[in-house]
């Protein structure tokens, strides 16, 4: 992914989150955040997408990430996600999504950015740029097929 950039948060406060989450939205780029959780042995890690470039990525790639074991039949009973109440940290609040995994970055009420799974960011980045590679928008199109009009054939050369 683009930029590289990996953060230890120990706990989402104010100062933390909001020079991340500046970081992120001022380079456009995901920032790799490593979460050190109060209680918990195991760090969380997650990728911080800013908004404009979620949706620019969401734009582009052709189909949803697949769930995690999807089409396994051999699974055990699925587990039903849990319910997570909104958490508030400073001028930021959390919203975990059911399914999914995602976590909403909302400040003043307005999603700023997402936390992801880092192998779903950069399976949507890699779907994404692969579809965006192979567009030509018409005008594009027309320009391009009309330069290979103008070129020699292969037997003229």
């Amino acid at each position: 992914m683009g930029i590289q950039i990996d953060v230890v948060v120990g706990y989402p406060i104010n100062d933390e989150m909001e020079r991340v989450l500046g970081l992120a939205e001022a380079v456009g780029e995901p920032v790799t955040v490593t979460f050190m959780w109060e209680g918990r042995e195991e760090a969380e890690r997650a990728v911080l997408v800013p908004a404009a470039t979620l949706a620019l990525w969401e734009h582009w790639a052709p189909a949803a990430y697949p769930a995690n074991g999807a089409g396994d039949e051999d699974r055990a009973v699925v587990e039903e996600p849990q319910l997570a109440h909104p958490a508030e940290f400073g001028a930021f609040t959390l919203f975990r999504r059911r399914v999914g995994g995602r976590t909403a970055v909302a400040r003043k009420g307005v999603v700023v950015a997402e936390l992801l799974d880092p192998d779903e960011a950069h399976w949507l980045q890699e779907k994404a740029r692969n579809v965006r590679q192979g567009f030509m928008d018409p005008k594009q199109k027309a320009a391009f097929e009309e330069f290979l009009a103008r070129q020699a054939s292969l037997d003229e050369q």
